[in-house]
């Protein structure tokens, strides 16, 4: 299925999870925030948070700075 991950049009398995977007990613969960299709998705869901085909995922990391 095809789903788009922050502004790119990526191939995912169909039934693939938040965890499983951030494991092709490469990155870890710590830092962190998922949005799927506008709504924020707690850490303790990304396993279970199945994304559907046409998604929309955002995936933004934490930035230190002042």
């Amino acid at each position: 299925m095809k789903a788009r991950v922050n502004g790119v049009e990526r191939e995912l398995a169909d039934g693939a999870t938040v965890a499983d977007v951030l494991r092709l990613l490469e990155i870890g969960e710590n830092g962190i925030a998922v949005a799927v299709n506008g709504e924020v998705v707690p850490r303790a869901r990304h396993r279970h948070t199945v994304v559907g085909e046409g998604a929309d995922i955002e995936v933004l990391t934490a930035v230190q700075g002042g």
